[in-house]
């Protein structure tokens, strides 16, 4: 991957961030996706956030070496904290981290959101726990998708703020666009983590002293997948 071709998971990101588009990509592994869309002319301006020292300077080398250093603006610090008012974001990008981590990353900042901006997030796990956060707090999901890259199941969840939503326990689970559309790539993944879940479920039988809200919660997930699928 480099800033002429990116990865499968960050094109699909990618598509679902407009022309015109003022991005924030926070965790912006060595400016990958910032710089790609700015070559291909997508993008108005750009914040590459990055938490730690070493992607850091990468993106900054990324950006120089492609003379991006006034259309671009890499900075050193956590989480939402790369954006400033100025910058007048219109789209925040976190992308491979854990959900329960990008939750974190947008609780500990909500300050500095407009209000406004699309979230396109592509967390890897805790998906749950991220959609949570964002009916909690005003986003409505408008687009999700599931793809498989080097043997791995992904995500893509993106939002927008808007009216109220209340999504139930087993849309939070599977994802409310997810379970409507249940796309091939959908029904691989949920096939693959039902065996896996199988599997636990047997080894908890066999298991002494397993919590019985910890069993009784896998059950319950087990008998939604298999509703999912059927």
């Amino acid at each position: 991957m480099n800033e002429q071709t990116l990865s499968m998971r960050l094109e699909r990101v990618a598509a679902h961030i407009a022309p015109g588009a003022r991005l924030a990509d926070i965790g912006s592994d060595h400016g990958y996706l910032p710089v790609a869309l700015m070559l291909r002319g997508v993008l108005e301006a750009a914040v590459a956030g990055e938490a730690a020292q070493t992607p850091f300077e990468s993106a900054r080398r990324k950006v120089r070496k492609n003379g991006l250093e006034q259309r671009i603006t890499v900075r050193l610090a956590n989480g939402l904290a790369a954006i400033e008012p100025g910058d007048r974001v219109t789209v925040i990008s976190l992308c491979g981290m854990g959900g329960e981590t990008i939750r974190d990353i947008l609780e500990q900042g909500k300050q500095r959101l407009a209000g406004s901006e699309r979230l396109v997030l592509q967390p890897n796990g805790g998906e749950r726990e991220l959609r949570q956060w964002l009916m909690e707090n005003g986003y409505r999901i408008v687009h999700e998708e599931v793809l498989r890259e080097n043997r791995f199941d992904y995500e893509i969840i993106v939002a927008e703020p808007g009216q109220a939503v209340a999504y139930s326990a087993e849309q939070l689970y599977f994802g409310p666009l997810l379970m409507q559309e249940k796309s091939p790539a959908f029904l691989v993944k949920w096939r693959r983590m039902l065996r896996q879940k199988q599997q636990t479920l047997a080894h908890f039988e066999r298991a002494r002293e397993v919590p019985q809200d910890k069993a009784e919660a896998f059950a319950i997930q087990v008998a939604w997948i298999h509703q999912i699928l059927a």
